[in-house]
């Protein structure tokens, strides 16, 4: 460990307490080292040519430049990982489309329990972010204008009332996911979905992407029928799974123990589609740190499902689609903008 290149932080945030808080918390992390700390967007700008940080914490709300229009003018000139600290707010979805690798919600702070999560949650994090692939904004539209995706004939077999498809993803996963849906027409199967996010920040994440895809998009509740046309998305802090009930497929979501470090959990809906749903069922892995998933879609993979990981190239960190190929699980790879075709194309043959 002493030998080992520790990673240099930079804390970016107005506030005297915040700072204090992120400072403390990240110091404790043998693997970190704060370099130093930025009151503002403008006196981040001077630090960083300085301080050659490896990875940014950055406050979303501050005086003059917000965090958001630093983020924008710092990535493409300056491409460092960058983690978003923010209260609730949907200016943190802008942030993630501009290029910020991930985010933690800020605490409570008159909850001491909710101050120690957040600070070991903060340092994992940021480890996961030095090792990011740094997206820039745009690319991926960039990609889509150059190699638009060939035009699919519609989806009509009646069969497609029997399939369930299961998502998961974490870090890089909130764009990432998006890619994937806003490709998909308004009656594909039904969808259940799991990304690492707060709570809060799923119902606001499920409303973003109910504006801009063809599909009905929601936070799931619990009992909440999976349908043609819909997609859920597990509430933060629940775990979801999949449960027949009677002739019908619906979601459960309670608050029990995390898995694989989670919750919700990869892990907990794929293994629930691979031991309760009969019918065609698809499986969809992509960017995250770590290796959630990776035995669910195992499981799903030996009940007969289609699979499909996140390639290399395009995971902003590729640990749970790595995880998740190198078991045998991933029966077709694919870069994220390919992701939809692969996927309509598995649909259009059953």
């Amino acid at each position: 460990m002493e030998n080992e290149k520790k990673i240099r932080v930079l804390v970016v945030d107005d506030s005297i307490m915040a700072r204090k808080i992120l400072i403390e918390g990240l110091s404790r992390d043998p693997r970190l080292e704060v370099v130093g700390y930025a009151i503002n967007s403008m006196d981040a700008a001077r630090k960083i040519p300085a301080l050659r940080p490896d990875v940014l914490t950055l406050d979303v709300e501050m005086p003059g430049q917000n965090g958001l229009d630093f983020l924008k003018e710092l990535i493409p000139r300056n491409p460092l990982p960058v983690v978003l600290c923010s209260s609730l707010n949907l200016r943190v979805f802008d942030a993630l489309s501009a290029g910020a690798v991930d985010f933690v919600r800020k605490p409570d702070m008159s909850r001491p329990e909710s101050l120690d999560l957040f600070q070991r949650e903060l340092a994992l994090k940021v480890r996961a972010a030095s090792r990011a692939r740094v997206r820039m904004p745009g690319v991926s539209q960039a990609v889509h204008r150059a190699h638009p995706s060939p035009i699919l004939p519609p989806l009509t077999s009646p069969s497609l009332d029997q399939v369930i498809i299961a998502l998961g993803a974490s870090t890089g996963g909130t764009e990432a996911t998006l890619e994937v849906l806003r490709h998909l027409p308004a009656n594909t199967p039904g969808m259940v979905i799991v990304q690492h996010m707060p709570v809060g920040f799923t119902d606001m994440y499920a409303q973003r992407l109910n504006r801009i895809c063809k599909m009905e998009v929601r936070e799931a509740k619990n009992g909440d029928r999976i349908e043609r046309g819909v997609a859920l998305i597990a509430p933060g802090d629940m775990q979801m799974k999949v449960v027949r009930t009677g002739m019908h497929y619906t979601v459960s979501c309670l608050n029990s123990p995390k898995v694989s470090g989670h919750r919700p959990s990869v892990d907990v809906l794929f293994d629930s589609m691979a031991q309760a749903v009969k019918c065609h069922q698809i499986g969809i892995i992509l960017t995250g740190m770590g290796r959630d998933g990776a035995n669910g879609m195992l499981k799903m993979r030996q009940a007969g499902a289609f699979t499909i990981g996140q390639d290399e190239a395009t995971s902003v960190v590729y640990g749970m689609p790595m995880e998740a190929f190198k078991l045998g699980a991933v029966c077709k790879q694919a870069p994220i903008e390919n992701i939809a075709d692969v996927l309509l194309r598995h649909l259009n043959t059953l």
